[in-house]
C-alpha cells in the first residue's frame, strides 16, 4: 500500500495548525495540515511494516500512524499535543472522534518538561541569532512566546487551549520586529518561571492514562482487522483458507 493511499483510505482524523489554528495568521499565512492514519491490522503482519507517518501528498500536510502519534502524545509531545486541541478539526471519523474524546488521558505535569525543554532550545537559537546577525528570527521569538504561554496556562488550568486570544496583538508586533529584543527576552523569562509555579499546583495528574490509551489502541486494531476483507492475500497468507472457512 502506497503512503498516500494510507492517507486517503484511512485517515481518522485531520485538522490545521499553525498560525491559522493559534489565531495568528495574516493574510500571507499558509495552511498546515496534520492528520491521523490508522494503518490496516494485515500490513502488520508482514516483515516490512507500515510507515510511522507519511509528509504529504498535499503541500504543508504531515500525518502520524495512530500508535506512533499515542506514543508521541504520551510523552507530552506540544506538537502532537497541540495537533490534538486544534480548533480547525477538518475531518474525523468513529475513531478520531474517540480519539479527540481522550485527549484529557494523554495530558500530565509531563508537559512542563517537554514544553519547558523545547523552549530551552528554541530560545538558545534565538539567542544566537541576536549575537549573530545582531536580531532574531522575529516569527521564531513570537511562536516561542505562544508556546510558552501555552505551557503556563494548561499547567495553570488543566486545559491545554492554543488560540492566542488576547495575546494576539502583542505577538504579532513581536513578528513584525516592533518590540525590543530586551522585551521580548523578559516576557519569557516571566513566562517560564510562571509555568515552574503553575506546575507545583498543577491540576493535571502526575503522569498520562496510559492504560485506557492502550485500550483505545488495541479496540481500533482489532475492529481493523476485522473489517478486512476475508479473502485478502495477507490474511490468506496468516490463517490460511481452511481457517477462514471455519470462521
Amino acid at each position: 500500500m502506497r503512503p498516500e493511499h494510507l492517507i486517503r483510505d484511512h485517515t481518522i482524523y485531520a485538522c490545521v495548525m499553525g498560525s491559522r489554528a493559534f489565531g495568528l495568521a495574516t493574510d500571507g499565512s499558509d495552511t498546515d495540515r496534520r492528520g491521523v492514519f490508522l494503518a490496516p491490522t494485515p500490513l502488520f503482519w508482514r516483515l516490512d511494516k507500515p510507515p510511522t507517518h507519511v509528509e504529504g501528498p498535499a503541500e504543508e500536510q504531515f500525518s502520524w500512524e495512530l500508535e506512533r502519534f499515542c506514543e508521541l502524545a504520551l510523552r507530552a509531545n506540544p506538537n502532537i499535543l497541540e495537533c490534538l486541541h486544534s480548533p480547525l478539526v477538518e475531518y474525523a471519523d468513529d475513531t478520531g472522534r474517540e480519539l479527540l474524546a481522550l485527549r484529557e488521558a494523554f495530558l500530565s505535569r509531563r508537559v512542563h518538561e517537554t514544553f519547558t525543554r523545547y523552549a530551552y532550545g528554541q530560545r538558545r537559537k534565538l539567542e544566537t541569532d541576536v549575537r549573530t546577525h545582531g536580531a532574531p528570527r522575529w516569527k521564531h521569538a513570537m511562536h516561542l512566546l505562544r508556546l510558552l504561554i501555552s505551557a503556563r496556562d494548561v499547567l495553570r488550568t488543566g486545559t491545554l487551549t492554543i488560540d492566542v486570544g488576547d495575546d494576539r496583538e502583542a505577538l504579532l508586533a513581536v513578528k513584525r520586529g516592533e518590540v525590543p529584543w530586551s522585551d521580548v527576552e523578559s516576557w519569557m523569562t516571566r513566562l517560564e518561571r510562571e509555568a515552574e509555579r503553575s506546575a507545583h499546583h498543577s491540576p493535571l495528574p502526575a503522569e498520562p492514562d496510559r492504560g485506557r490509551v492502550e485500550d483505545f489502541l488495541v479496540r481500533a486494531r482489532r475492529a481493523s482487522a476485522l473489517q478486512t476483507d476475508p479473502y485478502d492475500e495477507v490474511v490468506r497468507g496468516v490463517v490460511g483458507d481452511r481457517g477462514l472457512r471455519q470462521g
